[in-house]
């Protein structure tokens, strides 16, 4: 088991008391897969571009997605309702985008929605009854249904899991927190651009918006 209890600590609560222990009836909890798409995984054209990116890469492909798929497992197994959230447009120019995602830089883009590269990627496919939310925000309760899905369905506790640590991770968890949603983010199902972006947000959301733990913890949270 990690040392969830004290790690990933702020200024603000580096001498707080250790939380007490994390406790979550699976059909009151959701895992929330965020914005694991193909485009993510697209290696850029210009070398040094693409060798600025390989850790991210390298992070994605070794960790994340493949400890983000037994995470899916396991929910399933649990009875845990499994959600995805995706980036994507409706319309075909991306009228429908929110300002930061028509913004010029990492931030644009055009994804709409039946196009591949906003689908979720092949080794996380949603399954036939599992919820797919499509949003034009960084966080995945603005703009989009989920807030009442997961009031609908008894939803209490919020796992997250997803992409970018710093974006819309960040802002998913925060929305979550304001709602009064009990939320744990997975350390190892989650990555930044650099490491050092995803290790400062996470200490910056960690005891306030949720709790940051790792996937071996999650089994002993679930009763």
């Amino acid at each position: 088991m990690s040392d969830w209890k004290t790690a990933y600590r702020s200024f603000y609560y580096r001498n707080a008391d250790a939380p007490d222990d994390i406790k979550m009836v699976p059909d009151e909890t959701a895992l929330l897969v965020v914005d694991i798409q193909n485009t993510y995984l697209e290696v850029p054209d210009d070398a040094a571009e693409a060798a600025a990116w390989e850790p991210f890469f390298k992070r994605m492909n070794s960790t994340v997605i493949p400890n983000t798929a037994k995470l899916i497992a396991q929910a399933r197994e649990t009875g845990v309702e499994v959600i995805f959230a995706r980036i994507a447009c409706l319309k075909q120019d991306g009228r429908d985008r929110s300002l930061s995602q028509k913004k010029p830089g990492f931030n644009y883009l055009l994804l709409p929605k039946d196009r591949q590269d906003s689908h979720v990627v092949e080794a996380l496919e949603p399954g036939a009854d599992e919820i797919t939310i499509i949003k034009t925000t960084d966080s995945a309760l603005t703009g989009t249904n989920l807030r009442l899905i997961l009031h609908n369905m008894g939803i209490r506790h919020v796992i997250v899991a997803g992409i970018f640590t710093d974006q819309c991770i960040s802002s998913t968890v925060r929305s979550l927190a304001d709602e009064s949603f009990e939320v744990v983010v997975v350390e190892d199902c989650c990555a930044a651009a650099t490491e050092a972006l995803h290790r400062h947000e996470l200490e910056v959301i960690n005891m306030i918006y949720c709790h940051v733990v790792q996937s071996e913890d999650l089994a002993g949270f679930l009763s």
